[in-house]
């Protein structure tokens, strides 16, 4: 059977995280620098434990004005910090809730500059090992994130996008230009090509291939609620089983 992990980015103060959690198998928790609180982060682990959803740490650029979203030069000594202070503080608030603080995946433009730059993606990777090696690191799938995690000797999840558009190198299209954002049939394709079959079908007629261990759908969406809901009906009505990755034995 195939069985794919499907994960949402929450507690970001812009979505209803509550009708979003029964949907998914993973949540990717805003740590408090481009989005969220203590008192959110609090919130959305409890909710997390309520569903049986695995929680991790959602880090970005404390860049509340663009959402995290501007990307920003910083000096690898500041980069460190801001990955593993954000860390902490979500494993320190699930360890409150006693839970189990499972992943990490990097938000927005410091995700997006990981995916292409070395340099980035090593400090990330060295920071998520150096804090807690049983970490699994979230990447997107088939570039140099992935490859900065197995190098520090990290557990990886190749990563894909329901409702994103995709170019034929498998890179996202940039936010605001022609099919970077899918429609919610074009996406529930997208969602059960990668699930099927590692495999989608591009608006030039050509195939491109990526590994796929977890899904991910924005929850800012305005029908984030409703679309976790048919992705996850369309996911499991065509055989795919939805669980996160095993843990460490």
């Amino acid at each position: 059977m195939p069985r794919i992990d499907f994960n949402c980015d929450l507690g970001e103060g812009c979505g209803d995280d509550a009708a979003i959690m029964p949907w998914i198998s993973s949540a990717n928790i805003a740590c408090g620098a481009h989005a969220g609180d203590d008192a959110t982060i609090r919130e959305t682990l409890r909710l997390c434990r309520a569903h049986g959803v695995v929680a991790g740490a959602h880090p970005g650029y404390a860049d509340r004005e663009h959402f995290g979203r501007r990307e920003l030069a910083l000096p690898h000594a500041e980069l460190v910090a801001l990955v593993r202070d954000q860390i902490a503080l979500m494993d320190r608030l699930a360890r409150e809730q006693g839970i189990t603080l499972r992943h990490v995946k990097p938000h927005g433009a410091l995700y997006n500059q990981s995916a292409r730059d070395p340099d980035i993606a090593a400090a990330i990777a060295e920071t998520v090992r150096d804090y807690d090696p049983s970490l699994l690191l979230i990447g997107m799938s088939g570039t140099v994130s992935i490859d900065a995690a197995q190098a520090a000797g990290l557990r990886t999840a190749h990563e894909v996008f329901a409702e994103r558009g995709y170019d034929p190198d498998g890179r996202l299209l940039p936010r605001g230009t022609p099919g970077a954002l899918l429609a919610s049939d074009a996406a529930t394709a997208q969602a059960l090509g990668f699930a099927l079959r590692n495999a989608i079908a591009l608006h030039d007629g050509r195939t491109l291939r990526l590994q796929a261990d977890t899904l991910c759908l924005h929850g800012d969406r305005a029908d984030a609620a409703d679309f976790a809901r048919t992705l996850h009906t369309a996911l499991t009505t065509a055989g795919v089983r939805i669980q996160p990755i095993e843990p460490l034995r």
